[in-house]
């Protein structure tokens, strides 16, 4: 290895060692830490999160990269691929202050904290303040940089690198129209019974029957973990040591199994990262939407697929006779794919989910560009639900307060949910191209040649590709609505006979 990357990679590798931690304290602080921790822990993560910027932006790092551009310029080869992402992320954040980095650990460890007790109590006015912050903070960061075509593309390049949000609007413009149609098409359709999904079932044999299932999956345990937290996450600091969190919800059992299987397949793309890659930028997923559609195939196009249930329903029978009793497998598989529009996303049905992520980035821009007071957000949530999905939130806590992202700073981060659904059903057709039995080894129970199939497509590239670039290779086309929509229409005309 040539001397100067040789350095290049031990400089990395102390910046990826100070963010790892930061990881680990951050997920202590969903996992385990008391309450009253948040202003000490606030400090820790400021302090951190400064040198590790102040490392990721030194002068050193950058003339270093300035030399190696010119040598290594071939971008399929891994060494031409690290000097391209490590100066993409340098010069940009270069640009933002390090007393701006500490400066936003304070603010969102309190914000979090805030939002939790705001959401417990399912009072808007308690996280209200904290979140004018996270707005201001959000702004002031765009402000570190060239104007763009949209205020917001800025947010939305740091999880979704070369996608703007004019690119981003498109698609949902093509994809609204024909989700709304199927829609009031199945509302018109005999709807299907669920009200035993809704019984009391046993907190521990549900995580269990999860934990069984991710690991079948091929989630692997002896670098991986699931611990509770107040919102299901996964986290990574190592390709050895990928962990998930879970919640349990006494009046939607069932969401604790779809939410293993989701972060799970977070999890095993990170678990499938390139070894090589490890303490380098290239390491870990390429994009949030790409690593979406991994936890959305999981979840949805397997684990709520019939042949999957056709396996695993046997199982779940017998873990809950008295729950279950009387139910057939069909009337399972239906219910848990039961459309009807609801108040919380995690809990969306595949085809209404991706109408609270248009509406989250709606909420986003317009916070983003001063068009919507923090104060009126609430209101503002309300209506926009009863436009986009026809139902109103009972209180906060159900409403403007359901997710975590907004109190972590994660703004721009929305719209790679439904980006993630639409690359998982492209994905989908081509594995079914290239594993024509995959409907039979689901039914069997098996899943390595799936799992293998994303660890050589996928995951082994980690951040190698950027994630258009990364579709286009795998698929033949860019990200876009087709496959999902077909993929949408062909389940439930099944399932509601339409």
């Amino acid at each position: 290895m040539p001397n100067k990357l040789k350095t290049l990679k031990t400089l990395l590798g102390e910046v990826a060692d100070l963010r790892q931690i930061l990881a680990v304290l951050e997920w202590d602080q969903n996992v385990n830490m008391p309450p009253g921790g948040s202003e000490a822990r606030g400090q820790q993560l400021a302090s951190l999160g400064r040198i590790a910027h102040e490392k990721a932006t030194s002068k050193k790092l950058g003339k270093l990269l300035d030399e190696l551009k010119s040598e290594f310029t071939d971008p399929d080869t891994d060494e031409g691929a690290l000097v391209r992402v490590t100066a993409r992320d340098y010069e940009k954040a270069a640009r933002v202050p390090p007393k701006f980095v500490a400066k936003q650990a304070i603010i969102t460890t309190k914000a979090f904290e805030a939002w939790v007790e705001a959401k417990g109590k399912s009072d808007f006015s308690i996280f209200r303040p904290h979140l004018e912050k996270v707005v201001k903070l959000a702004q002031e960061y765009i402000s570190f940089f060239p104007p763009a075509d949209h205020p917001y593309d800025t947010l939305l390049n740091d999880y979704e690198p070369g996608m703007k949000t004019a690119d981003v609007q498109a698609i949902f413009d093509a994809l609204r129209p024909k989700q709304v149609e199927l829609i009031k098409t199945i509302k018109s359709a005999k709807q299907v019974k669920d009200d035993f999904l809704y019984k009391k079932y046993s907190e521990e044999k549900v995580w269990k029957f999860g934990e069984t299932v991710i690991t079948q999956f091929g989630y692997d345990w002896s670098r991986g973990r699931q611990d509770k937290a107040p919102h299901p996450f996964q986290t990574t600091f190592s390709v050895n040591d990928t962990r998930i969190t879970n919640r349990f919800e006494e009046n939607n059992p069932f969401a604790t199994l779809f939410s293993a299987m989701h972060e799970a397949g977070h999890a095993m793309y990170e678990q499938g990262s390139n070894p090589a890659y490890e303490r380098t930028p290239l390491a870990g997923g390429t994009s949030l939407a790409v690593h979406e559609s991994q936890s959305r195939l999981w979840e949805n196009l397997v684990g709520r697929s019939l042949p999957f249930w056709e396996h695993f329903f046997p199982l779940l029978k017998k873990t809950f006779p008295s729950k279950l009793d009387g139910v057939k497998l069909k009337q399972f598989y239906k219910a848990i794919n039961k459309v009807e529009p609801t108040l919380i996303r995690v809990n969306a049905d595949e085809a209404t989910y991706n109408m609270h992520v248009m509406l989250r980035l709606e909420l986003e821009i317009g916070m983003v560009e001063g068009k919507f007071a923090v104060k009126d957000l609430p209101e503002i949530w309300n209506a926009k639900m009863e436009e986009y999905l026809g139902i109103v939130p009972p209180d906060d806590a159900k409403g403007v307060l359901q997710d975590v992202h907004w109190s972590s700073g994660l703004m721009g981060y929305f719209s790679t949910y439904a980006l993630g659904n639409m690359i998982s059903a492209q994905l989908w057709e081509k594995i079914n191209e290239d594993i024509t039995d995959l409907d039979e080894q689901i039914r069997s129970g098996k899943f390595d040649a799936l799992l293998g199939w994303l660890r050589e497509k996928i995951h082994i590239y980690g951040r190698k590709y950027d994630p258009q670039d990364m579709v286009q290779r795998v698929t033949g086309s860019r990200i876009n609505p087709d496959a999902y929509v077909r993929y949408l229409t062909k389940k439930y005309n099944a399932i509601y006979e339409l």
